[in-house]
C-alpha cells in the first residue's frame, strides 16, 4: 500500500465492509458530475461475487470501473466492467480496494490485509484485520486512482485507461469541494455507531454459544460444538480460500478401552474433563476446539505458524501423558496431526485421514506439508 502521508488505522472486515457499501452506494448516486470512475480490488472471487449486482450498475453509469481478483483466468465481470488477474503473491492481492472518484466527489477505502484475527471475534471472517485508510475526500482518492492506474497499467485496455485519464484531467483542473470533512465526519460518524451495534451483538452471540455447551463442558474455554464452529468459520456465509491461514491440531486421544467400565462413568466424566483441559491449556481467545468423532478433537488456531502449532501438539502429548499421575489406572496417550491451511471450508476430512495413518504407523506427532494432500511425512 503506497504511503499517502496519512496515517493508517486498524480496521476490522466488518467495518470495510459498511465503509465500501458507503462509496458504492454514494457512486451510484443520481449526479451531473461525471465522468465516473471506480477501481475495485477484492482479493478473491466469492467476495465479488456477492457484490456482482451492484458493479453491474456501477459499470453502466461510469467511464471505467476496474474489478480486480486473485484467479487462474481473467475472470467474468459484470458487461462494461474491466477485469484484473491478480496472482496470489503480488501484493495487490493483500489489497482491499474501493476508489470511487468524479470531477466533484471523491472517496477511497485502501487497506492490507494483515492475515490476522481480532481476539474477540466472533467469526474468523469478520474479525480479519487490515491496516488501511478510508476517506470521503476527492484528493484522496485521486491520489489511490494515480497510484492504482500505474500499478494496473500493462493490465488494462486503452478505452480504461483513456477514461481515467479523462477524469484525473479533469479533477486536476477544479478545486475540491466544500464541505468535505463535514462530510466525513457524519460518515465515520455512522460508520462508529455500526460498529459498536456489531459489538453488542457479537456479545448476545457468546452468550448462545455459551449456553448451548454442554453442561459437562461449560467451563472450558474456547470448546465449541459443530454448529458453532460453521458459524464462526464462515461457513454459514460468505468465506473464501486463499486469505487468512488457519493451524489445525487433529487429536485422537486414546486410553484402555476397559478405563470406563472399571472405573465408572462418573470417573470417566472427570477424566474427560481432564483431557478437555489439556487440550484447552494456553489457547489464545481466538482459538476453537471442537470434537469431530470418537476420542477425536480439532484445534483450530487462526494466523498460527506451522512452529507454533507443532509446539502445541508435542505440548499436548506430553501433558496427556501426565494425566497417569492423577488418574493411576488409565494411561492416556494423544496422536497429533499437524497442518495450516488458506482452504475453504476447513480440510476436517484430510486432518481425520491423516491421524488414521499416523495411529497405523505409530506416529505421535505428523506434520502435512503446506496445502497438500499427501501422505503426512
Amino acid at each position: 500500500m503506497a504511503d499517502s502521508g496519512r496515517p493508517t488505522e486498524r480496521l476490522n472486515k466488518r467495518t470495510m465492509v459498511e465503509v465500501s457499501h458507503a462509496i458504492e452506494r454514494a457512486a451510484l448516486a443520481a449526479a451531473e458530475d461525471g465522468p465516473l470512475v471506480v477501481v475495485a480490488m477484492f482479493q478473491r472471487a466469492p467476495y465479488f461475487e456477492r457484490e456482482r449486482a451492484v458493479y453491474g450498475r456501477i459499470a453502466a453509469q461510469s467511464v471505467t470501473t476496474v474489478i480486480g481478483l486473485v484467479a487462474d483466468q481473467p475472470p467474468a465481470v459484470p458487461d462494461g466492467a474491466y477485469p484484473v488477474r491478480l496472482a496470489a503473491t503480488e501484493e495487490l492481492a493483500r489489497e482491499w480496494t474501493v476508489v470511487a472518484l468524479t470531477p466533484r466527489f471523491g472517496a477511497m477505502l485502501v487497506a492490507h490485509d494483515r492475515e490476522e484475527v481480532a481476539p474477540a471475534s466472533t467469526t474468523l471472517e469478520g474479525g480479519r484485520l487490515f491496516d488501511g485508510r478510508w476517506h470521503f475526500r476527492r484528493d484522496d482518492a485521486l491520489h489511490e486512482l494515480v497510484r492504482l492506474r500505474r500499478a494496473l497499467a500493462d493490465r488494462l485496455p486503452p478505452p480504461a485507461l483513456a477514461g481515467i485519464d479523462d477524469t484525473l484531467t479533469r479533477v486536476r483542473d477544479l478545486p475540491a469541494t466544500p464541505g468535505e470533512s463535514r462530510t466525513e465526519a457524519a460518515v465515520r460518524l455512522l460508520v462508529s455507531r455500526i460498529g459498536r451495534n456489531l459489538d453488542r451483538q457479537d456479545d448476545l452471540c457468546r452468550q448462545l454459544d455459551a449456553a448451548r455447551r454442554p453442561a459437562a463442558e461449560s467451563g472450558l474455554t474456547g470448546l465449541a460444538d459443530e454448529a458453532a464452529v460453521r458459524r464462526w468459520t464462515g461457513m454459514d456465509g460468505t468465506t473464501a480460500s486463499g486469505t487468512l491461514p488457519v493451524a489445525l491440531v487433529g487429536i485422537r486421544v486414546a486410553e484402555p478401552p476397559e478405563a470406563p467400565e472399571r472405573l465408572g462413568r462418573r470417573s470417566a466424566a472427570r477424566e474427560l474433563q481432564a483431557v478437555l483441559q489439556v487440550l484447552t491449556a494456553g489457547l489464545r481467545p481466538i482459538d476453537r476446539v471442537t470434537r469431530f468423532g470418537e476420542g477425536d478433537f480439532l484445534l483450530i488456531m487462526p494466523a498460527l505458524s506451522a512452529e507454533d502449532a507443532l509446539q502445541v501438539a508435542y505440548r499436548i502429548g506430553k501433558d496427556l501423558g501426565g494425566l497417569a499421575g492423577t488418574y493411576p489406572f488409565v494411561q492416556f496417550s494423544g496422536t497429533c496431526v499437524v497442518a495450516v491451511t488458506r482452504r475453504r471450508p476447513l480440510p476436517v476430512d484430510q486432518i481425520r485421514r491423516a491421524l488414521d495413518w499416523a495411529v497405523a504407523q505409530g506416529v505421535p506427532v505428523a506434520a502435512l506439508p503446506p496445502e497438500s494432500d499427501t501422505t503426512p511425512a
